[in-house]
């Protein structure tokens, strides 16, 4: 796990200026991978006190700007981030509870994906979102 001094580090290395606010929300991140941002708020304020929403949106849009963290956005979901950052992974969503896992790519690099036709686009990256039931709760649904 990284530590706040890795923080300030990876905060430096993008050309942002070190603020505890930025410190906690890069940590939160890093600690509740796929959290939405009103988790992330809460885990903040507990480590800090009272730190205002929209200061939080402020650090997560400009962590996301800087490629430090990773917003994913699945249908009919709020917003969420990760740390996981620089690789073309995927997401498998539990369309029972919204439980969110991150899934490597199958096969290939950067996208590992070919498109059938590009329509004249440079493609950099696929996007795969994959759904269907947590282990809790395909357990559930079988009993």
């Amino acid at each position: 796990m990284p530590t706040t001094s890795d923080f300030e580090r990876m905060l430096r290395g993008v050309a942002l200026r070190v603020t505890r606010p930025r410190v906690a929300v890069l940590s939160a991140v890093h600690d509740h991978p796929h959290a939405d941002t009103e988790s992330i708020i809460g885990v903040v304020r507990a480590n800090l006190g009272e730190v205002s929403h929209q200061a939080v949106y402020d650090v997560l849009h400009a962590l996301t700007a800087a490629g430090l963290v990773r917003r994913i956005q699945p249908s009919g979901s709020v917003a969420r981030y990760e740390a996981r950052v620089g690789d073309n992974h995927h997401h498998v969503v539990c369309r029972s509870c919204g439980a969110i896992a991150d899934v490597d790519c199958a096969v290939g690099e950067v996208p590992c994906l070919t498109a059938s036709d590009d329509n004249g686009f440079l493609i950099e990256r696929a996007e795969v979102i994959y759904w269907g039931l947590c282990p809790g709760c395909s357990t559930q649904q079988s009993s």
